[in-house]
């Protein structure tokens, strides 16, 4: 069954998740970490092969937008990021449409979820990347779930 992936696309690190085959819950899956911020193909390459395992049939990807709505250097990134992680979709003969997500404040919502568990701050840095994936997807599921029903 087909799922979908959610991504927070960071510096040096990208949170993944996927939601279940029914598409209604998401979940942290991984965080991919890289050295250095501008050496992404080994990042891109772990995401095209857990969206072939998964059967993944949509990608979500957090568009860091500022709370003014502007774009930032962050989201320039991210589209820029969005664009490459099409190109090699295609490439590997993936039809796998990437969509731009307003994921402002995930990050400060997995940080807060850590805390309610209890999670030691220097623990939190291995959990919040993927946290916040599973945020912004779980974000997306919800408002296509209230955009079906107003149909």
């Amino acid at each position: 069954m087909k799922r979908l992936m959610g991504l927070d696309f960071g510096a040096k690190t990208t949170g993944v998740a996927l939601s279940d085959p029914l598409m209604m819950i998401a979940s942290p899956l991984e965080t991919i970490t890289r050295d250095k911020e501008g050496k992404i193909k080994p990042t891109l390459r772990r995401i095209i092969q857990l969206a072939a395992e998964n059967e993944v049939e949509k990608i979500v990807l957090g568009l860091p937008l500022n709370m003014d709505d502007s774009r930032g250097e962050r989201a320039e990134k991210t589209e820029g990021f969005k664009l490459e992680l099409e190109r090699r979709l295609e490439a590997e003969g993936l039809n796998i449409p990437v969509v731009l997500w307003d994921e402002r404040l995930s990050t400060v919502g997995a940080d807060e979820i850590l805390k309610e568990a209890e999670v030691p701050r220097s623990e939190r840095k291995q959990y919040i990347d993927k946290i916040a994936a599973s945020l912004i997807l779980e974000d997306f599921i919800k408002n296509s779930r209230e955009q079906r029903k107003g149909e």
